[in-house]
């Protein structure tokens, strides 16, 4: 049975709930490629942007470099000093790129799932521990897409650069005569050129694994016809029990109900299919109200009853059908006030009271 149970196939929607579950065990669609590719596009942006000053700084820092180096009494505190001092112009240098790393994982990563904190992926799990599992996902089918992926971008970054720099290769033969400084303008332009081509690769590539990624997810969310009736008998409880705890609290109002009858001034028939037994108490009561009701079998026992507890049963069928519409132990509407009060008192005039 057990077995039956893991074979089933999953075929049914994942519930609100099973989402809900999934997303506080870590378990969302993130793509890596995606935070790769974004953080790889913002920093060539930036990269653009901050060349001119990221040079004028570097060279400024060699030239200062290179005259403290040779005019500098060699000694451990001279050494350290040099050293903590070339460790701080470079974290000058390059704190916008981890800055701009920092802001580009959180972002990437809440543009996928949100905002998410949770401790439970780090939780140990005896799954993870067991080795022949171990080896199943090394063989999944997971394992082998991710396998296809990178060499699919590595092939992409080799088709790209060669392509680029077949395509400049006049230009790259025609360097022996040019300056330095103009080879090396040519150099990174062509990085530039290049960096620029895979960017746009690694964000196409990006979108098909964070596709691919919300597909496997949806996938493993998915429930067994067993899970889902067993989920809706944990949120709603079990429907036989429900439909028994409806029946016997059905049951429970009716005898309620049926105490209310001998207590009751009048019962008024459809004659046989709808019987209404109204009370009206002067001093207590604003209008006759509705004690008890019901149709077929249930408005026969209200008749047995009235009849054994000598209430008068007063036939009148437009009467009873109207006065079923009214909810238990409501008053009666103003538009049936002249009706009723008619019976009541041909009622009362058969026990001697005045309405």
């Amino acid at each position: 049975m057990a077995n039956d149970e893991q074979q089933e196939e999953r075929t049914e929607e994942p519930t609100e709930k099973r989402r809900r579950e999934f997303r506080e065990e870590g378990k969302v669609a993130q793509s890596q490629e995606v935070n790769t590719a974004l953080l790889f596009s913002a920093v060539l942006l930036l990269w653009y942007f901050y060349i001119p000053e990221f040079w004028e700084r570097l060279q400024a820092f060699l030239s200062y470099f290179w005259r403290e180096a040779g005019s500098l009494a060699i000694t451990s505190d001279s050494v350290v000093h040099l050293l903590l001092l070339s460790l701080k112009r470079f974290a000058v240098l390059l704190w916008p790129f981890m800055l701009t790393a920092l802001i580009i994982g959180i972002a990437a990563t809440a543009v996928q799932i949100g905002w998410l904190f949770t401790l439970k992926p780090l939780q140990p799990k005896a799954s993870k521990m067991n080795p022949i599992k171990g080896v199943a996902r090394l063989v999944s089918k997971k394992a082998l897409f991710e396998v296809v992926k990178s060499l699919m971008k590595i092939a992409v970054v080799g088709i790209i650069v060669a392509t680029t720099i077949m395509g400049n290769m006049d230009r790259l033969l025609g360097l022996s005569q040019a300056s330095l400084g103009a080879s090396l303008g040519f150099f990174v332009h062509l990085a530039g050129v290049i960096l620029l081509k895979c960017c746009l690769a690694l964000l196409f590539v990006a979108v098909l694994d964070y596709l691919y990624q919300r597909h496997e997810m949806e996938e493993e969310m998915k429930m067994t016809k067993k899970e889902l009736q067993d989920e809706n008998k944990e949120t709603e409880g079990d429907p036989q029990l429900k439909q028994k705890m409806k029946s016997v609290q059905k049951e429970m109002a009716n005898k309620r109900m049926m105490a209310e009858v001998p207590e009751s001034d009048v019962v008024i028939t459809n004659p046989t299919h709808i019987a209404v037994a109204l009370a009206y108490r002067r001093g207590e009561m604003d209008a006759p109200q509705v004690m008890a009701k019901g149709s077929d079998h249930l408005a026969q026992r209200i008749r047995s009853l009235a009849e054994e507890n000598d209430v008068p049963v007063v036939q009148n069928p437009p009467l009873a059908q109207a006065l079923n519409r009214v909810d238990l132990g409501e008053s009666i509407p103003e538009e049936m006030y002249k009706a009723v009060a008619e019976i009541l008192a041909y009622v009362y005039s058969l026990k001697g009271q005045r309405l």
